[in-house]
């Protein structure tokens, strides 16, 4: 056992509790990570709030970065020191894994909002030897430590501060793969990105990498939009300004020839649709309780969720 604290989510919708917690040995296949970083997500407070009825309490977390301290019986290509980035679970047998799809895993609700192992098993305990709900996308990791799986576990170079690259594993990898990988949109398009958070300005700098030539970023901070620009968006909207559908047909001539969701918010989610061009394609990135989109002006569009990393 090893000892130290985590961030618990106890109750629905109340802050999360830091206490005193007991982390076990890694099992095969699994490794011990001491967090040095680690992102808070969207989909964090999601589950907190039971959006995702992920089983409470719970240690949350899956932006997680650190160093292997123990590796278990089994595991190759890890070792003691190594840094790592932890991304989502996976099984690595499936069709979509042997793919290279891992982020469509036919195992994926399981290995990343069970609240336990794939056994029933927990990872962690409280100070008295209670269980903890753990291996929240593999990791909970809003701890001193993480029991991870070699398989989302991915080493990184020690050069870099690894303090900051937690969000690699989720946010970054999300915004960027979901241009890369699944809207896929050709060198001079349109792209309209709502949410200029990790995800969103990822997603810009992706656009822009793949010769987008309009990248057009809505969010309500200007000084979001400032980063915007300077990581490749051509125009930014200020949604609580101004319109940002109809700004969206303005700058790019009738309707983007791509969007993203980003946030989470059902009324972004139809913005995002009605300011498309026909035929257009939006991206849904953003986790929320619940989308109900209308037709909108009759706009013809092709809704596409992804989790592509």
């Amino acid at each position: 056992m090893y000892e130290g604290k985590v961030a618990v989510a106890k109750q629905k919708s109340e802050p999360l509790e830091v206490i005193d917690a007991r982390f076990e040995a890694p099992r095969a296949g699994e490794v011990l990570v001491r967090i040095v970083g680690t992102g808070v997500c969207h989909t964090d407070m999601v589950v907190r709030d039971q959006g995702y009825p992920v089983p409470l309490p719970l240690v949350l977390g899956h932006e997680g970065a650190g160093v292997v301290e123990q590796v278990g019986e089994g595991v190759v290509g890890l070792e003691i020191g190594d840094h790592v980035v932890l991304s989502y679970g996976h099984c690595g047998r499936c069709g979509e894994c042997r793919s290279g799809r891992p982020g469509y895993c036919a195992e994926f609700y399981d290995r990343n909002f069970k609240g336990a192992r794939m056994d029933g098993s927990q990872a962690v305990c409280d100070a008295h030897g209670h269980p903890l709900g753990s291996a929240f996308f593999a990791q909970s990791s809003f701890g001193t430590y993480a029991i991870a799986t070699e398989r989302n576990a991915i080493p990184i170079r020690k050069d870099v501060p690894l303090e900051l690259m937690g969000p690699l594993g989720c946010g970054i990898q999300t915004g960027a793969g979901a241009v890369l990988n699944a809207l896929k949109p050709p060198a001079a398009s349109s792209i309209a990105i709502f949410g200029a958070g990790s995800v969103g300005l990822s997603a810009a700098m992706a656009a822009a990498a793949i010769g987008c030539t309009t990248i057009i970023l809505v969010d309500l901070h200007d000084d979001r939009l400032a980063l915007a620009a300077e990581l490749g968006a051509t125009q930014g909207i200020n949604g609580g300004k101004e319109d940002a559908v109809e700004r969206i047909r303005e700058i790019t001539g009738g309707g983007a020839d791509f969007t993203l969701e980003c946030t989470g918010n059902p009324k972004v989610l139809a913005q995002a649709v009605d300011a498309l061009r026909i035929p257009g394609t939006c991206g849904l990135i953003g986790a929320a309780t619940r989308y109900a989109v209308g037709p909108g002006r009759a706009r013809v569009a092709r809704r596409q969720a992804d989790r592509d990393a």
